[in-house]
This record gives C-alpha cells, structure tokens and sequence, in this order.
C-alpha cells in the first residue's frame, strides 16, 4: 500500500494538479459561476410561471387575465436564457483579473466579440427577414460553447498585450479609469479587427457563423454525448475520483460541463415553450444540470449520506457516533466535507470503493428511471444546489422524482454499510489501544 501512495504522490497527483491548475480551466471554472445568481433567479421566476396546479393558474388568469404569466416568462427570458453573455464576459474577467490585469475591459471586449460571432437578423417562420436584432436562441444554452472559446481566447490574448505592455501608456496623473481605456485600445481594436475577418470569412465563404459552426460542430456532439448513459458514468466516476486525491471534483467538472448541461436544460424548457410535450421523443435531454446537481451529487460527492446514516445507526466507535451527530445537518444541505475528511475518505483506498461506486450507481438509476418514463424530463426550473433532497425532487418533478431520490439514498446506505463496518472496527480498535 505504501508503494501504491508513493506512486500517487510521485505520478499521479502532480498531474491532476497541474490540469486543475491551468490558467484556462481555473478561468472557465471560476468565471461561469457569474451565470449561478442569474440561473437560481431566473428559473424562481419560471417555476411561478410554471405551477403545476391547475386550480391555481385558473384562479390567477380570472384575476389577472390570460396573459398573466408574461412578465414571470419576460424575467426569466432576461435572466437564465441569456446565460451566454454573462458566462463570455465572467471567463474573460476572470482570466485578465487571475493574470494581474484589469479585468472589465477583457470582459467588455469578450462580449463585443460574441455578438460579433453571430447574425445580425433574424427569419421568421413566416419567412420574414428581420434585421438589427440579437438572437436570443445563441445566446442563452445554444450559445454556451461560443462562449466559453470566446472567454478563454479573449481572456488569453488580451492578457498577453498587457504583459507584453503593447498598450497606450498615459501620463502620471490621469484618472486611473481613462488610463485604463486607453490601456485596452490597441488589444480591442486587434481582437474585434480579427473577429471581424473571420465574421467576413464565414459569412461570406461558408455562408454562416462562428456560432453556428460551433453549435453544429462542437456543442452537438458534445451535447449528446453528455447526455448518453455513458457520459454520465463518466462524470459520475471523475467527481469522486478526483475528490479522493483532495481535489475539489464537483468544482472541476462542474465547472467544465455547466455549459453543456445548462445548454441541455434550456433546450428542454425550448421545447414546452414551443408547445410541444416535453419527451426525449420530441429531443428533450435526460442529462441536464439537474441531473448532476440535485442526483449525481446529491448530499455532496460520493452521495455520502449513507456513510452518515451509517455512522448515526451502526456506529459504535466514539469517531463514528461524533462524526455522524456532526455531518447529518451540512449532509441534508449538499454538504459532505465534514465527512469527507474527517472519516477520512480522502487518500483512503478502502472507502474509495463505495465513494466512487455509489454516484454512479445513482447516474445508472436515474437514467433509466427518466428513460423509461418513470420520472419526468428536467424542464429549465433549477433549485440552489444546497436544497435538500426530496424537497429538490419534488419541486423539479414531483412526486415521482423526490421518491426516486429516498430510493438512492437508501441504495447509498446499503453500499457504505459494509465498507463503514470495517473502518468502524479499525476505529474502535485504534481508540481501545489508545486507552
């Protein structure tokens, strides 16, 4: 075992941390946090819009009229389904600020060059042509993957003018916001200058966009394959996996893959809000952001709230009974660091195996449990991810859904039961030799 550590140690951890530490992937993760605010608002404005209670809609359109949910629709559609704009200028803030620059002209820039990657009209199913307009469908979850090469490339290559000084220099003494402007003009005027030629090139010789090139290109594919049962056994897997070297696992996927599901669940409220039912046959998405909020991370990584009811139920060692009483309340609210460290199951092989095994038996689960139609597509409402269980399943799906998680948390309990039996003997005996 000894040597196993050393090899992680020597091999296999300095790697991890130097993917996780590289300037684009802390900037990708970091940066699309800006979009959390405008997504937990936006879907509070849509869930109103969208209560499942047929009295109560009646009774809200014979006082307010047909039209009342309008304005809840209008909220939502100027917050979440516009997470695109945001995320390209929080990837471009963040990668100028984590390099020592100024950092709101990255991100103004950043979105100056989205906009630029995208037509300007838009063709009615009337045939209508209608110009000077901004197409919400790209920017909101179509649009997310533009956004993030955008980000990152803006972000980088701005950096670069500023170390490199390629910059208008003012006198000592201007304000610093003028000194700042006039810092960022000879780097803006290069980016937008190429965005421009290459808005020309593929507008001109390939007759589209570098957004539509992208959506069809990239973030399809990549859509659908995060969105196979494979793909979510992936996630699943690298979540923990990364988790039990002490790497934040949620953070580095998350963050990674919040663009694609997030463009998944907004394509599945697209498709309600064309009036069409809501059915992977009608193309609605099972791997949404959702998914790996509110189940393949349910109670934290690991969906370690069966290693704590174990510990609450079975414990007989006094590190297991503590340990229990201590993470039961942060476990019910997504949050399993207590538990994490302090049984450990961080850099510990025995409870790697149900740590890792656990999520992906709950990504298994509830895919086929959405496949198979026991429980509803996720529409685009999303629920903090600290919303305890049940509560969370209830409010994205109902009842079905919050059944399904009880169900996966008593799965989770059976998984750790043996494991945690073991280590609780090894801890009882270690606290009798102390004595």
């Amino acid at each position: 075992m000894s040597s196993f550590g050393s090899t992680l140690n020597e091999k296999v951890i300095p790697v991890i941390m130097k993917f996780v530490g590289l300037k684009g992937i802390v900037a990708l993760k970091d940066g699309i946090l800006y979009t959390l605010p405008i997504i937990m608002v936006g879907s509070i404005f849509l869930l109103l819009a969208q209560i499942p209670y047929k009295p109560f809609n009646d009774w809200m359109a014979s006082m307010m009229g047909a039209g009342w949910t309008e304005p809840l629709l209008q909220a939502y559609g100027s917050s979440f389904a516009i997470i695109a704009l945001i995320a390209v200028v929080g990837i471009a803030y963040t990668y100028a600020k984590n390099d020592g620059h100024e950092p709101l002209s990255s991100g103004i820039i950043a979105l100056v060059v989205f906009l630029l990657t995208m037509n300007a009209s838009v063709t009615t199913p009337e045939g209508v042509t209608v110009g000077n307009v901004i197409n919400k469908d790209f920017i909101g979850g179509k649009g997310m993957v533009t956004a993030i090469i955008i980000g990152l490339l803006v972000g980088a290559i701005y950096s670069w003018f500023m170390a490199k000084k390629i910059t208008i220099k003012m006198p000592a003494g201007v304000p610093q916001g003028v000194a700042n402007s006039f810092a960022a003009l000879i780097p803006a005027a290069v980016i937008i200058t190429g965005a421009t030629v290459l808005y020309a090139v593929l507008k001109y010789g390939m007759n589209t966009t570098f957004i539509e090139l992208i959506y069809k290109v990239i973030q399809t594919p990549l859509q659908g394959i995060s969105d196979s049962l494979g793909g979510v056994l992936v996630m699943s897997f690298l979540i923990p996996f990364l988790w039990w070297f002490g790497v934040h696992g949620s953070t580095i996927v998350g963050g990674i893959m919040t663009g694609i599901l997030t463009s998944n669940t907004l394509e599945n409220q697209a498709i309600i809000q064309s009036g069409k039912e809501l059915t992977i046959a009608n193309g609605g998405h099972i791997v949404t952001q959702q998914f790996l909020d509110n189940f393949v991370s349910m109670t934290g990584a690991g969906v370690t709230i069966g290693l704590v009811l174990c510990m609450i139920i079975f414990g007989k060692s006094a590190q297991s009974k503590e340990l229990g009483k201590l993470a039961i309340v942060p476990g019910c609210f997504n949050i399993n660091e207590p538990v994490t460290f302090g049984t450990p199951i961080v850099m510990n092989p025995f409870m790697a195996i149900p740590f890792i095994i656990s999520p992906m038996v709950t990504s298994l689960l509830t895919y086929l449990a959405i496949s198979t139609g026991m429980v509803p597509l996720f529409t685009g409402v999303m629920v903090p991810w600290t919303t305890p269980p049940v509560i969370s399943g209830f409010i994205l799906g109902g009842w079905r859904t919050a059944l399904l998680q009880i169900v996966i948390m008593a799965i989770s309990f059976f998984i750790y039961l043996p494991f945690f039996k073991k280590q609780d003997a090894i801890n009882v005996k270690n606290e009798q030799a102390a004595q």
